[in-house]
């Protein structure tokens, strides 16, 4: 009977700090747009305006994420285009139903 050895060596590999300022850039740049997205909502007047600011720093959190987090940027553009696309169709089909849902409202009554 021959005796198998089970034990594994781990291996220590050095910090990557490219990897480390990458993702501490990411943290900061989320972090500007959060705070400028809180800043706004307490000192801007409630409106159309501040609502479209929201949804546009909204999108352009989510595409950044998208980019960084789940690696879209290293992938082929038709890629990320079939995520963004649809996303800014599925906005603009928000913002009409909106619109055309208020109008019905106001000649109801």
């Amino acid at each position: 009977m021959e005796v198998q050895d089970t034990k594994s060596t781990l291996q220590v590999t050095p910090r990557n700090e490219e990897k480390i300022k990458k993702i501490w850039k990411t943290a900061l740049i989320l972090l500007v747009i959060t705070l400028s997205e809180f800043v706004m909502a307490f000192t801007m007047e409630r409106g159309i305006l501040l609502y479209a600011v929201f949804i546009i720093l909204t999108v352009w959190k989510a595409k950044y994420i998208m980019m960084e987090f789940m690696h879209l940027g290293d992938e082929a553009k038709p890629l990320f285009y079939a995520i963004i696309v649809p996303l800014i169709f599925l906005i603009w089909l928000v913002i009409t139903l909106i619109k055309e849902a208020s109008d019905i409202f106001m000649m109801r009554w």
